[in-house]
């Protein structure tokens, strides 16, 4: 017998407790405060996410989230198309952004290696970063990869990708530089769980990566 006295109740609640770091007791209290609420706020609420999952895209040239084809950081002419910045995710391109510091634009690899996981180069945004590179005009490549084991094996293997392939790459001398953000940012953090003046003088006294 189902411990909730309604069906429609109870799929509410499982849909809601799908959702990551929610339980069940959270779920079930959201949505009894959902019930609670006008029927025009919760249709307001269910189109929201209806709209997100069909008019937001990824971004051609970085594969950011964007409501166009090209995402507005992408498509401006204040940024620093020269310089790159390569992350793991979204939400470390936002936590970048809140710090002010960087100019430049974006790579994002949607993951990172993780052989444990079963997550290869292939199965990450490698491929459309090496390139982006080769098509030149790129002066500075910034490795803002987590500080774990599998961001620090995605930022070599990037850095012996174009190590091999520096004489394939247009207008680069072997003067592309490859940089990563400083280790003020805590081994074994994510970016996203940074605050946002060490992520920024990170970003600012940003090293040499050396392979």
């Amino acid at each position: 017998m189902s411990d909730y006295p309604s069906i429609v109740l109870e799929q509410a609640v499982n849909q809601m407790a799908s959702l990551p770091g929610v339980g069940r007791r959270t779920a079930l209290r959201l949505v009894l405060h959902l019930l609670r609420q006008p029927e025009a706020e919760v249709e307001a609420f269910s189109n929201a996410f209806s709209r997100l999952k069909k008019e937001v895209v990824y971004c051609r040239e970085c594969h950011n989230i964007s409501d166009t084809e090209l995402c507005p950081i992408c498509a401006s002419t204040h940024r620093d198309h020269s310089t790159i910045c390569v992350v793991e995710n979204v939400q470390d391109v936002m936590s970048i952004e809140n710090t002010g510091q960087y100019n430049g634009v974006y790579h994002v690899l949607g993951g990172v290696i993780s052989p444990m996981e079963g997550i290869g180069p292939k199965d990450i945004e490698i491929d459309s970063l090496i390139e982006r590179i080769s098509k030149g005009d790129i002066s500075e490549l910034i490795l803002a990869l987590p500080t774990t084991m599998e961001g620090d094996t995605t930022n070599f293997y990037i850095y012996r990708r174009i190590e091999n392939q520096k004489s394939q790459i247009k207008n680069q001398k072997c003067d592309l530089r490859i940089t990563q953000i400083a280790r003020g940012v805590a081994v074994g953090n994510q970016i996203e769980y940074t605050d946002e003046i060490t992520l920024g003088r990170s970003i600012v006294n940003r090293i040499e990566f050396k392979g």
